[in-house]
């Protein structure tokens, strides 16, 4: 899988090693609002990375790392079922507010475009004003379409 290139952000290929840093970014419960759940120890990161990172070709998933620092400070994935890429994105606490969401998440919309993709897709609390705002930084526009209590929003490729 390809290292993915932004102005102030590498978007790494996920390694099982990433867990014990991304436990760290991800453990504020807050993160866990609109999705549901709570935050994953160090251990069960692990276990989830070393299922990602064995999983079906169609599942990607990056670390997003600043350049700046070398600090990882989310994650970035794209799950592709035929021509359709599913993006999520996820960015620490500390780091909102600075636009780095949408630019890995553009980032990614760049990668995708070199792939045999014509949809992207992502599916959006309503609520979740943040993510709608990615969304449509990079093109994507709501649907009447729900899903799970979440809007589908989507865009050509």
């Amino acid at each position: 899988m390809d290292m993915i290139e932004a102005p102030r952000l590498v978007l790494l290929p996920l390694r099982v090693e990433h867990a014990d840093e991304m436990a760290v970014v991800l453990a504020d419960p807050a993160l866990h609002a609109f999705i549901g759940g709570a935050p994953a120890t160090a251990q069960e990161l692990r276990s989830r990375y070393e299922r990602l990172v064995a999983g079906p070709v169609g599942w990607r998933n990056w670390v997003i790392q600043l350049r700046e620092d070398g600090a990882l400070v989310g994650y970035v994935q794209a799950t592709i079922d035929r021509r359709t890429a599913e993006l999520a994105w996820v960015v620490g606490t500390p780091w909102q507010g600075r636009g780095l969401a949408g630019e890995a998440t553009k980032a990614l919309v760049g990668w995708i475009a070199g792939q045999e993709i014509d949809t992207i897709v992502a599916h959006i609390h309503p609520d979740h004003a943040a993510s709608a705002a990615v969304a449509a930084s990079v093109g994507l526009r709501p649907t009447d379409r729900w899903q799970d209590g979440e809007v589908r929003w989507e865009a050509p490729v």
